[in-house]
């Protein structure tokens, strides 16, 4: 059944029930009622809510839509398809103890795992990242490198050490995720980690450290020696 807004009581819509009795009573069905605005000829803002809450087996399963699975959903465009992204996008950034890289002055594991385990604690692929640092181990800057199964053929020394000459660091960090939520090291991870230390050592680009996040914990070859 197509239930238009204007059928509701005024009282009973979504945005009159957030100013009269607080967002936290509003359903998910409400809130995602009140990001979308409206809905389309055929299809009501609250018909589109429930669509997309039908693809979803839990809330929780929203924060790892992506742009291609939203629009394929009727009545979602590009348009309230980014819209929706952008405000997912917000809530997990003020989940985090660290917003941006570069307020981290000094490195240290467990700084850097803080910043990276909301980014990367529940993505369904292994995301490689390349930490660079000055002589201060101040951080420059950070960079996705590398998406899909970590292995020592993927992850091309030439692509992370050229970054590092484009902005004269002096060392790096990697950082990768294991999306099995197990942080301890793979076969191919210690390979993979003692190659680019050889690599650093012959450009004078120290590896700090490679550091790899699971569910609510994380592994650091630095702190292990």
């Amino acid at each position: 059944m197509n239930v238009l807004i204007k059928d509701i009581p005024l009282n009973e819509r979504p945005r009159e029930r957030l100013i009269n009795k607080g967002v936290e009573y509003l359903s998910n069905e409400d809130l995602l009622a009140i990001l979308l605005k409206c809905g389309t000829r055929k299809h009501s803002v609250k018909d589109l809510a429930n669509n997309i809450l039908k693809q979803l087996d839990d809330i929780n399963n929203l924060k790892d839509i992506n742009l291609e699975r939203l629009t394929k959903i009727k009545g979602i465009g590009q348009a309230k398809a980014c819209e929706l992204l952008a405000a997912i996008e917000l809530g997990k950034r003020l989940n985090q103890k660290i917003d941006n890289i570069n307020q981290i002055k000094i490195y240290s594991s467990s700084s850097i795992y803080e910043y990276y385990k909301e980014k990367l604690v529940n993505k369904l692929q292994e995301h490689f990242y390349c930490v660079y640092l000055d002589t201060k181990n101040h951080i420059i800057k950070d960079k996705l490198l590398f998406i899909g199964t970590i292995n020592e053929s993927l992850i091309h020394p030439r692509e992370i050490f050229k970054e590092a000459y484009l902005l004269s660091a002096s060392s790096i960090i990697c950082v990768h995720n294991h999306p099995s939520g197990n942080s301890q090291p793979s076969k191919n991870d210690i390979i993979m980690t003692k190659q680019l230390m050889e690599v650093g050592k012959l450009l004078g680009i120290k590896v700090l450290d490679h550091i790899i996040i699971g569910k609510d914990n994380y592994y650091s070859f630095n702190d292990s020696n």
